[in-house]
């Protein structure tokens, strides 16, 4: 099985958001993520399937460490990926999918800020396969909160780590200096990717 890698970190700094706070999100706890998918996925050929048992074994320890430090790597991936600095307001599908979604640019930002208030870990702009749409979803913790079928779009990091270093307990000026970075051209590469504008129903 292919190792994990670690992605490199596009941007030293963000308007709002400083060298020493992203290198050690992205150096520190992103990277911790890929390594312990590494370590797990090198660990299970040795849990013995016999012994599985849904009370405690190793394997299912392994399993359910694997789905968190993967999501732990994916969630991190599109936060990072998902900014630049001084990001200019949302065109093309993206802002067209925001437009009939949430009625306007301005009722997405004051929802996902809202959101980025209420959740303990991240708020995650997703297209629904279901139904069609985008939702704004809370997931308080890498493996709980996800909606099976969606696709994130754009993720929102609001653990302490993501922030306070440059704001402490400051949260909303945070996300006021995320808004003001968000690269839009990586959502719509991924509805690009994905073929999401023919699943609108």
């Amino acid at each position: 099985m292919p190792e994990f890698t670690l992605q490199p970190l596009r941007y030293k700094e963000l308007p709002g958001l400083s060298e020493k706070q992203l290198a050690e999100h992205h150096v520190v706890l992103y990277a911790g993520y890929v390594n312990k998918v590494n370590e797990i996925r090198a660990a299970l050929p040795s849990a013995d399937p016999a012994k599985a048992n849904a009370t405690h074994s190793d394997l299912r320890e392994l399993k359910l460490e694997e789905g968190f430090a993967v999501n732990g790597v994916v969630l991190h991936e599109r936060y990072f990926d998902g900014l630049k600095p001084g990001g200019e307001a949302p065109t093309g599908a993206i802002a067209e999918f925001i437009d009939q979604d949430f009625g306007s640019f301005e009722k997405w930002s004051t929802e996902i800020t809202a959101c980025g208030l209420a959740a303990r870990g991240w708020v995650v702009l997703a297209f629904d396969l279901r139904d069609g749409r985008l939702h704004n979803y809370l997931c308080d913790m890498h493996n709980q909160g996800g909606i099976w079928g969606a696709i994130p779009l754009l993720v929102l990091d609001v653990y302490e780590h993501a922030y306070f270093l440059d704001y402490a307990t400051a949260r909303k000026r945070y996300l006021e200096a995320f808004l003001k970075n968000i690269d839009w051209s990586a959502a719509n590469s991924l509805i690009e990717k994905y073929g999401l504008r023919k699943l609108r129903g």
